[in-house]
């Protein structure tokens, strides 16, 4: 039995919660969701399982990233990653404050899509990085073609700072206060 380290019960969707992510027992798991065609902007589509099980051993072990597992009523439906963005992903590119905290977050695939579920998702995901008093800001920098998750970061309170270039792709860096985020999902339960 993993130990829960978030929850957040969803008006509408009922429980979600988090856990720490075990890299090789994920793995297949973790692959399937991964090398969907919807994860096309993770940019593991060619991975095997033994990659994806290597690069999140590789995150375990990392001092600035971690993983984690996320569930929708006691069944895995999404991937949660939090980094330092000082230190990854975005180290000098950008004006990093303290406090910052970087977030990625896959949900599932799924045949039979469940009208809301992302945004309670990504809610689950904000709520959890604000639990943490430390974390003032989060900070996130999806490819710039990735509207859908644009479009969701501007329903949880992130505002657009600008395009950034990274190795792998040209991004859209955006920034949600907590402020921001708790004004975002007001008269939401979290």
């Amino acid at each position: 039995m993993r130990e829960t380290l978030f929850r957040r019960e969803d008006p509408a969707l009922g429980e979600f919660s988090v856990t720490a992510l075990d890299p090789e027992a994920d793995a297949p798991l973790l692959h399937r969701w991964v090398t969907h065609p919807k994860a096309v902007y993770w940019m593991m589509q060619d991975a095997d399982e033994a990659e994806v099980a290597h690069e999140y051993g590789k995150l375990a072990e990392h001092p600035h990233h971690d993983a984690f597992l996320g569930l929708h009523r006691g069944r895995p439906a999404f991937l949660v990653e939090r980094y330092d963005p000082a230190h990854v992903e975005l180290a000098g590119l950008y004006d990093h404050e303290e406090g910052d905290v970087g977030m990625h977050f896959l949900t599932a695939p799924s045949d039979t899509p469940v009208h809301g579920f992302t945004r309670a998702v990504i809610t689950t995901v904000m709520a959890m990085l604000f639990d943490d008093p430390a974390t003032r800001r989060v900070v996130v920098e999806p490819d710039v073609r990735n509207t859908a998750v644009h479009a969701l970061n501007a329903a949880v309170g992130f505002e657009v700072v600008g395009r950034i270039a990274k190795p792998e792709k040209e991004a859209l860096l955006s920034v949600c206060t907590r402020r921001r985020f708790e004004a975002a999902v007001r008269g939401a339960a979290l």
